[in-house]
């Protein structure tokens, strides 16, 4: 195939191999013996089903001289003494500029039956250490991202980290195909981790459109494959994000969703033996987040990867113990809110209790005023919010909150936007600034 390199293949076999034989199934859990020497946590293996399939596996543990493994695909037709040969090298990805355009799964293998992929020259590991904080540039630069109320509200800046926290339902998915359709990003990266199966040829042609997949690379695991698979396709998507970090692009990574990377991470831990911490997470969960999660930033070049990641909130409470590590890794946070999707309005964010730590860094100081005047209009009309609905408030009683009910259907029609509506990062401040200086405002 074109991009394949002979040499670069012939150099990665082995001179010999190595193999053990299944000693114990119990669960998802495979134990194998007489190669506890040779692999290491993280090590891959191949065990050979009694029809010889071939099922790849990865080491996550040791007991009594046996290692452990967990399989990235069916269990069917593996029994005792079946063979397991270890994997010649580390986990390593070979991505190239090719990619664009391609939907993967979680090993790196095409699943849009567009035929093969290029190899690139250069290994990306799956597990790969962020780059040294020392070295690192800094978070500079506007990223428009085509939403009118995240542009305005919570710019975000080359290189950050957000998290967009939502229960189900709520239009995170809509929200990431909006930005990954209308980013000025260089090349977008997208991780569907746990996706629902029949959702996601809705979101490929749907969604992201011929426009948006044609600068984009999609990573997909669904929510029936195994663990394993689920969390690699995380760690897949961030190696993808950084090889073209390293070309000097301006990488969007989005990543759907995070809960569900830890709910696998939870499951492997706890099949390994872990003990359960908070609500059954155990404690190799909250090791692992923080290393995914650094990864996006901006790199030692021109090159940065700007990553907004999502968190299911599980039944609404934003306090959760997912929600919580979260929110103290990234950068800021986008906050979708059910009683705004139920009145209609979207996308749902809850400006109030949203925030982008980099804004005001990055924002002139006019446009830090625009935006801080248009929070405290909304902040006084949220307050009174009941009673003006039940009409318990009385017009000229205060006139702060007068003028926070002249400007709200405004702000609110400013805040919602459609999925097939381009919001450029200029027009969201111009919008703002406009509504404030209109008809409802009053010389000061």
């Amino acid at each position: 195939m074109t991009g394949f390199s002979l040499g670069a293949a012939l150099s990665r076999v082995p001179p010999y191999r190595l193999y053990g034989r299944v000693t114990t199934i119990q669960g998802m859990l495979i134990e194998i013996g007489g190669v506890q020497h040779a692999l290491s946590i993280g090590g891959r293996c191949t065990v050979i089903a009694r029809d010889g399939r071939r099922v790849p596996c990865e080491a996550v543990g040791f007991r009594n001289n046996r290692v452990l493994l967990m399989p990235l695909g069916s269990l069917e037709g593996i029994g005792l003494g079946c063979k397991a040969e270890i994997a010649e090298s580390d986990s390593v990805v070979y991505p190239d500029r090719a990619w664009l355009g391609r939907v993967v799964n979680a090993l790196a293998e095409p699943v849009d039956g567009k035929g093969p992929l290029v190899e690139g020259k250069q290994g990306y590991p799956l597990r790969a250490a962020p780059p040294s904080a020392h070295a690192r540039q800094r978070v500079a630069g506007k990223m428009d991202l085509g939403v009118r109320a995240i542009n305005a509200f919570l710019t975000c800046c080359r290189g950050q980290r957000m998290g967009i926290f939502a229960g189900s339902g709520v239009g995170k998915s809509s929200l990431l195909s909006m930005m990954a359709r209308y980013t000025e990003a260089d090349v977008t990266v997208i991780g569907l981790v746990g996706e629902r199966g029949r959702e996601v040829q809705d979101f490929l042609s749907d969604d992201l459109g011929p426009e948006g997949l044609a600068r984009a690379v999609v990573v997909v695991a669904t929510s029936d494959e195994p663990p394993l698979m689920r969390r690699q396709a995380a760690y897949l998507t961030l190696s993808i994000a950084e090889h073209f970090r390293d070309l000097g692009l301006n990488v969007l990574c989005l990543m759907d969703s995070v809960t569900r990377f830890a709910m696998a991470q939870r499951e492997i831990g706890l099949s390994a033996g872990e003990p359960p911490a908070s609500k059954g997470y155990t404690p190799s969960v909250f090791a692992e987040l923080p290393r995914l999660l650094e990864r996006a930033g901006p790199g030692t070049g021109a090159g940065s990867i700007t990553g907004l990641f999502t968190v299911l909130v599980e039944g609404d409470d934003h306090n959760e113990p997912i929600s919580d590590a979260v929110r103290g890794i990234v950068d800021g946070h986008i906050v979708l809110d059910r009683a705004i999707a139920e009145r209609g309005r979207y996308p749902a964010i809850n400006i109030l209790r949203s925030v982008s730590r980099t804004m005001p860094g990055c924002n002139t100081a006019a446009e830090n005023a625009v935006v801080s005047r248009s929070r405290q209009l909304l902040a006084r009309y949220e307050d009174m919010a009941e009673m003006i609905r039940l009409g318990a408030y009385r017009r000229g009683s205060d006139p702060g909150i007068d003028e926070a009910i002249r400007y709200q259907p405004e702000l609110e029609r400013f805040l919602a936007q459609g999925k097939g509506e381009r919001a450029t990062l200029a027009k969201g401040y111009e919008g703002l600034q406009k509504i404030l200086e209109g008809p409802g405002s009053e010389p000061r």
